[in-house]
């Protein structure tokens, strides 16, 4: 009995390790990846079936977005209420359901209605594991909310491939139900390992980083200025990865060689495939790498750096991207700058806005995710009209305008939101003129 109570108490001791707690998170992460970024696989071969229209078709993937994200902060109000797993367990379910009525769905508006129900089973885990991370990691934010958003930035590149092979050998259908339900039965279970974030004693204390002691209510949050350039900058980055993971599989048709055999480092692949594969990993692995280095150089100075060089790389994928290997090296180049905003903005949120309320602050943050997808039918209009470069062109500038605004707007404000706090943490003007936001003490 001894024994079985010892082994019990080692097995509880190991669920409440933060970073027992952090991997968890990042693995339900990489599980809803494919709800987004592997998307673009199914939209030539759904189109070819049923001619609704690749724009109609898209529409689905801008509900979908909109409905992960501007639920979050509901569902960040749940985890703040009732703790992470039943909200995960939710998750899991409509994860599942989604992509099962994807392959069934008859008509646009079924479609639609799919997209809705994956949206809030993505939103579930993604403001869930992100907002706990955010709780777990009060010393190491930008790093915490780096890796765990990287699982959802790196899951697909695991699958995106086994999916494509499925499509062409089984079709779409098959691999909507089959993916679908494999994701869901995974999250449920890591789910029940979930634990309401409790940091240690020595992180919670810790003074690394130049931040607020004031928690603030999302109500609160909204109502500051500075928490609305954050949206505004958040949306405008977005809108260019958004609409890069939603239409590089048309811009690579469009282009003439989505299908076209490449290889690297000895891999041989379709192009589309190959694209895909590289980005996703760009995308995963600049997340912690983004969060590490914002925790040391500073939030502003991390985003003035990747903001700017995803809007260069737009421009590069623009003049270069109809050769097959630039194409993927710029391709890789812009998720490699766009999953900053993912470890970057979570972290300035809780800096800004203190750790309590994290997962609602960070979730209402997240929202403009949801804003910039809104972009991605447009964005397919304008090809129609216009071509590609009319996009690349618009996306690429309100990314750059964005990196200059972290620098000349951003931290200014956020200096003196801090300053002001109601409770500030020990910090003086003379910090901020010697330090950068976000850096060491």
């Amino acid at each position: 009995m001894a024994h079985t109570e010892t082994a019990f108490s080692g097995y509880t001791a190991r669920r409440h390790n933060r970073w027992v707690q952090l991997a968890a998170g990042i693995a339900c992460m990489g599980l809803i990846a494919n709800l987004q970024y592997a998307w673009t696989l199914f939209v030539v071969p759904m189109d070819a079936k049923h001619h609704w229209g690749q724009a109609a078709i898209q529409l689905a993937f801008s509900i979908f977005i909109v409905t992960e994200t501007w639920l979050v902060p509901v569902e960040g109000w749940l985890v703040d209420k009732f703790g992470p797993r039943p909200v995960v367990i939710g998750g899991s379910i409509c994860a599942a359901l989604g992509w099962v009525l994807d392959a069934y769905a008859p008509s646009l508006p079924v479609l639609y209605v799919a997209a809705v129900i994956a949206g809030v089973g993505a939103g579930c885990v993604y403001g869930t594991c992100v907002g706990t991370a955010l709780k777990w990691f009060p010393d190491k934010r930008g790093l915490a909310a780096g890796l765990t958003a990287a699982g959802f930035g790196a899951g697909a590149a695991l699958t995106v491939i086994p999916i494509s092979n499925m499509i062409q050998r089984s079709g779409y259908e098959h691999a909507f139900v089959f993916f679908g339900v494999f994701q869901g039965v995974c999250i449920l279970l890591l789910a029940t390992l979930l634990v309401r974030p409790k940091p240690p004693a020595h992180a919670a204390g810790a003074k690394r980083i130049v931040a607020t002691k004031t928690d603030y209510t999302t109500k609160q949050m909204v109502r500051a200025p500075v928490f609305w350039v954050m949206y505004v900058m958040f949306a405008c980055v977005a809108s260019g990865g958004i609409i890069a993971t939603a239409q590089i599989g048309p811009i690579a048709k469009s282009y003439g060689f989505s299908t076209m055999p490449v290889s690297v480092l000895s891999v041989m692949l379709p192009l589309l495939a190959m694209t895909l594969s590289i980005n996703n990993l760009c995308n995963g692995f600049t997340r912690p790498l983004c969060g590490f280095i914002s925790d040391r150089i500073g939030r502003e100075n991390t985003m003035f750096m990747t903001f700017l060089g995803q809007g260069l790389a737009l421009l590069g994928l623009m003049h270069f991207g109809h050769n097959p290997y630039l194409f993927i090296t710029f391709s890789g180049l812009v998720f490699l700058c766009y999953g900053d905003v993912f470890s970057n903005f979570p972290a300035t949120c809780a800096d800004t806005f203190g750790g309590k309320y994290a997962a609602g602050n960070a979730g209402t943050l997240y929202t403009a995710k949801g804003t910039a997808a809104m972009m991605v039918p447009v964005a397919s209009l304008l090809a129609a009209q216009g071509g590609w470069n009319t996009v690349f062109v618009f996306v690429a500038c309100i990314s750059m305008l964005a990196g200059v605004s972290a620098k000349v707007i951003l931290y200014p404000m956020r200096r003196r939101w801090i300053l002001n706090s109601a409770a500030p943490s020990k910090v003086s003007e003379d910090d901020f003129q010697l330090l950068p936001l976000g850096s060491h003490e």
